[in-house]
C-alpha cells in the first residue's frame, strides 16, 4: 500500500464516522428532548462534542499526509498524535459535563418519565456505534494510525455510553425515573477511562516512546539476515503518525570499505521497506564487529 492509498483509507474512515455521527447526534438530541430523557439528550450532546474530535482527526490526517520538507525532516505524522490528545480532552470534557448534569438532576429530583422514542434512539445508537468501532479499529490497526485508533475508541466509548443509557432510559420508561440520570452519571466514568487511555497513548508517542509493536524483533532479524551484517547492536523505534522511524546500529567487518558498508546498509534499508510498509525511514549507524566501541549519547 503506497502513501496515497494509506491516507486515502484513513480519510474514508474518518468521513464515514463524521457523517454517521451527524445523523446520530441529530436523532439523539431530538429523541432526548421530545422523549424527555436526560440520558439520551446527554448522549446527543456527547455526539455534538465528538464533532470537534472528528474534525480534529480530519485536519490531522490532512496535515500528516504531507511529505517531509526542510522544516520537518521527519514528516508531519506527529499531527495525528496531537489530534489524539485533543480528542482525549474532548472526551474528558464530555464526561465531566454529563456527570455534572446527572448529579444536578438527582439532587434536584427533577426526574421525568421518558418516551419510547428515547429507548429506540439509545438502541439504534448502540448498533451503529459498535459497527463504526469495528470498522475503524480494523483499518486503524492495519494502518497504525493514531488518529483513526483514537476515533475508534471514541466510537466504542459512544457504544458503551449508549448501553448504560439504554438500561437507564428503559428502567425509567417502566417507572423507575431516577435510573435515567443515574445511567447518565455512571456513563461518565466509562468516558473518563477511555479519555485517559487515549491521552496516555498519544502522549507516549509525542514523547518518542518505544512503540508497542511486535515487528521490532522481526526488523532486527531481517537486518541480520543481510550478508555482511554480523549483528544488530541496537535498534530504536519511534512513531510518527502512521509510520515508524527506525534507528539501527549494525556490527560489520572493521576492514570493510566504506563503499561496501554503504551498499550493505542500503540493502538492509531496502529490505525493511519491502517487508514493513509502515516503516517511514531507517537511519543506520555502522560499528566495527568484535571491537570495543563507545556509544556517545548526551540524553
Amino acid at each position: 500500500m503506497d502513501r496515497n492509498e494509506r491516507f486515502g483509507s484513513a480519510s474514508r474512515v474518518i468521513q464515514v464516522g463524521f457523517w454517521m455521527n451527524a445523523g446520530l447526534m441529530t436523532m439523539k438530541l431530538l429523541a432526548g428532548h421530545f422523549g424527555r430523557s436526560e440520558a439520551v439528550f446527554a448522549d446527543g450532546m456527547e455526539s455534538a462534542a465528538d464533532f470537534i474530535a472528528i474534525l480534529s482527526s480530519m485536519i490531522a490526517l490532512r496535515i500528516g499526509s504531507q511529505p517531509y520538507d526542510e522544516a520537518h525532516p521527519y514528516g508531519h505524522g506527529k499531527a495525528e498524535s496531537i489530534s489524539a490528545i485533543i480528542v482525549s480532552l474532548v472526551i474528558f470534557g464530555t464526561g465531566g459535563w454529563i456527570l455534572f448534569r446527572a448529579v444536578h438532576t438527582i439532587i434536584d429530583k427533577a426526574y421525568e418519565v421518558p418516551g419510547a422514542v428515547a429507548v429506540a434512539a439509545a438502541f439504534l445508537t448502540i448498533i451503529t456505534k459498535e459497527a463504526l468501532y469495528r470498522y475503524s479499529i480494523v483499518v486503524g490497526r492495519r494502518l497504525g494510525s493514531p488518529a483513526i485508533l483514537a476515533a475508534a475508541k471514541d466510537h466504542r466509548k459512544d457504544a458503551i455510553t449508549s448501553v448504560s443509557t439504554l438500561i437507564g432510559v428503559t428502567g425509567a420508561f417502566f417507572g423507575l425515573a431516577i435510573m435515567d440520570p443515574i445511567a447518565a452519571g455512571l456513563t461518565s466514568f466509562f468516558i473518563f477511562h477511555i479519555g485517559y487511555e487515549t491521552f496516555m497513548t498519544a502522549a507516549h508517542e509525542l514523547m518518542d516512546g518505544f512503540p508497542a509493536d511486535e515487528c521490532i524483533g522481526d526488523i532486527a532479524k531481517l537486518a541480520e539476515g543481510v550478508e555482511g551484517v554480523e549483528h544488530v547492536h541496537e535498534i530504536r523505534c519511534r512513531r510518527s503518525g502512521q509510520f515508524l522511524i527506525v534507528d539501527l546500529k549494525l556490527d560489520m567487518d572493521p576492514e570493510m570499505t566504506v563503499r561496501r558498508s554503504h551498499t550493505i546498509a542500503t540493502e538492509v534499508k531496502r529490505r525493511i521497506f519491502e517487508g514493513f510498509p509502515h516503516v517511514g525511514d531507517v537511519m543506520i549507524h555502522i560499528n566495527p564487529h568484535e571491537e570495543q566501541h563507545e556509544d556517545l549519547i548526551r540524553l
